[in-house]
């Protein structure tokens, strides 16, 4: 890695910012890049999720990924959850983090701040 990037990437750190792989295991993303930048997470690409009902690939990929990240200490977030059959799947592989319209659809910075809000002080009560 560059130089310049390792010194970038360390102000950022102590200034308290995380580095999150996005789409981890398709295009640019690969182990090489997971070791070299140090991610503090991952996110599981929405297409392995997509598939994991039926594909046993994409199920052996998913716990790979759920693997690496709980051997190097680094948090793992699914992309793409859509229904509660896809959670369940990712939650009984030990993933509990979760991206996806199951929970919400985007919604204007207004809007998720209440959204936030309301369900911080859910998993409070």
């Amino acid at each position: 890695m560059d130089a310049s990037v390792e010194l970038v990437l360390g102000r950022l750190r102590k200034a308290g910012v995380q580095l999150v792989l996005d789409d981890f295991g398709t295009g640019y993303s690969s182990l090489s890049h997971l070791h070299k930048l140090a991610a503090d997470r991952v996110k599981i690409d929405q297409s392995f999720v997509r598939d994991l009902a039926r594909s046993k690939d994409a199920r052996a990929i998913i716990q790979a990924v759920l693997g690496i990240g709980q051997s190097l200490g680094i948090g793992v977030t699914a992309e793409g959850v859509e229904d509660e059959l896809q959670q369940g799947f990712l939650r009984s592989y030990g993933c509990h983090e979760y991206q996806g319209y199951l929970f919400s659809r985007p919604l204007p910075a207004d809007a998720a701040a209440a959204f936030l809000e309301a369900h911080t002080e859910r998993a409070a009560a």
